[in-house]
């Protein structure tokens, strides 16, 4: 129990914050001017122990930076748990209101943050995703105009002196340009495994290379925050959930999940078992001894990587070949 509970509700030009105490359900609500500097002396003023909670949004992060020492405990809340918000009227000194209650009945999912440097690679990793996705964008644009002419993919496009010539000049440049990022961002990478332990043990994990290596490392921060393998496979997309009522079963669903981290996992499982590898062998076990079909078994491969993942991060031990046989293949 907090003497305090307060939630923000912070927006570029103004703040809502709404304050309940621990003694009673009395609600004080108001709405100022955005000012980090007046929520911090207003936060100090506040005598006892008190709670923050705010929404995650692009601010969260800042916010939680900013204003960690100034409270007991930050949390930052899951807005697609706050259902509440959406019923009635909708206004910032409303949904302040609501927060609070939520908050100070135990109602709120917190969304991880820290002040963890590693955090903040997370930028850089989020720049280098929106890269690549431009990236295939123009490629794709270029490929349309030239099967548009009849002509495959690595084709010249004749030159005429139609603005279809004219596009496809800025697509091309557009195309060099992001290649010479590309290869900028990636330098980046490399220089961050030599600086860091867990990269490079990251990185000794089949199928995980430089830059899944570093997108793991970046969503992650913290391996100790799941309490176990299953915690972190639903994290990364990799279990679905049962649904249970009444001792009966209704199927299963899949619970919310870090999209960067299935595709890394995916995709170091595809490239795992075509090499010569810990992995390679549990696939082709799976298939040849327990009749696994090849998606499920690739599947299986993925939640064992993923699992190694878990465990390097957590123990800080480097990744070890045989203890997955030796789990998955010796029994």
């Amino acid at each position: 129990m907090y003497d305090h509970y307060i939630a923000l509700d912070w927006a570029q030009s103004n703040m809502a914050i709404a304050r309940m105490t621990k003694q009673t359900d009395f609600l004080k609500v108001f709405e100022y001017k955005a000012d980090l500097g007046e929520l911090k002396i207003y936060l100090d003023s506040i005598r006892g122990t008190k709670v923050l909670a705010f929404e995650e949004t692009t601010t969260a992060h800042w916010l939680y930076v900013e204003l960690l020492e100034h409270v007991d405990k930050i949390i930052v809340c899951d807005p697609y748990r706050n259902k509440l918000l959406s019923e009635g009227a909708k206004t910032d000194k409303i949904d302040a209101s609501k927060l609070v209650k939520l908050l100070k009945g135990g109602y709120m999912k917190p969304v991880f943050h820290s002040t963890d440097r590693i955090i903040e690679l997370r930028k850089l990793v989020s720049s280098y995703n929106d890269l690549v996705a431009r990236g295939v964008r123009l490629k794709n644009q270029k490929s349309a105009i030239l099967r548009g002419q009849g002509l495959p993919k690595n084709a010249e496009l004749p030159k005429t002196d139609g603005h279809q010539t004219f596009v496809m000049q800025r697509i091309e440049n557009a195309i060099q340009q992001y290649e010479d990022d590309k290869k900028l961002y990636e330098s980046e990478f490399e220089k961050l495994l030599k600086a860091e332990t867990t990269l490079k043990h990251l990185k000794q994990i089949p199928g995980i290379g430089p830059i899944g290596a570093v997108k793991i490392f970046a969503t992650v921060v913290d391996a100790q925050r799941f309490a176990h393998r299953n915690d972190f496979l639903a994290y990364s997309g990799l279990v679905r959930l049962e649904r249970m009522s009444g001792g009966r079963s209704y199927g299963s669903k899949r619970p919310r999940f870090r999209q960067e981290l299935k595709s890394v996992f995916k995709t170091a499982a595809l490239a795992a078992i075509g090499g010569d590898n810990c992995f390679r062998e549990v696939y082709e076990s799976l298939i040849k001894n327990l009749r696994y079909p090849d998606h499920k078994a690739r599947h299986a491969v993925a939640r064992s990587i993923a699992t190694s993942v878990w465990g390097v991060m957590k123990t800080g031990k480097r990744f070890s070949e045989e203890k997955v046989r030796e789990k998955f293949l010796k029994k």
